[in-house]
């Protein structure tokens, strides 16, 4: 079992940044993030691996945010610059133990744990 804390959500202004972390029990092959909408899908923004570094994002945010990593500390940040009212959402981290394909990294069921959720909300 692996639980994941996330931190970091909160209010800003269309413009503004903010910063997520999402803090592991244990190690992982990778860590993504997703988020929700109300109304809408759960839908993939960003993915690294944890071993090699490599980054993956969702095209809607791309040169916005940031994904990055502490090994260390088994915790994984999303920088968020620019933000726009239609980044408002549910943002969740979540987990994935075992190798997996890059393609699959955007697949929301690929994941083995999931955080709790953390609030974002952009105001224009």
């Amino acid at each position: 079992q692996v639980q994941l804390v996330e931190s970091g959500g909160g209010l800003v202004q269309a413009g503004g940044s903010l910063r997520l972390s999402c803090a592991a029990s244990a190690r992982t092959y990778a860590m993504g993030w997703f988020r929700q909408a109300p109304g809408k899908e759960r839908e993939f923004v960003a993915a690294i691996l944890l071993n090699g570094g490599g980054t993956y994002y969702a095209d809607s945010v791309a040169g916005r945010f940031t994904i990055s990593r502490d090994n260390a500390k088994k915790t994984v940040y999303l920088q968020m610059s620019s933000l726009k009212p239609e980044d408002t959402a549910v943002y969740y981290c979540a987990a994935e133990l075992n190798f997996s394909p890059v393609l699959r990294l955007r697949v929301r069921n690929e994941y083995d744990y999931w955080g709790q959720g953390t609030q974002v909300t952009v105001s224009s």
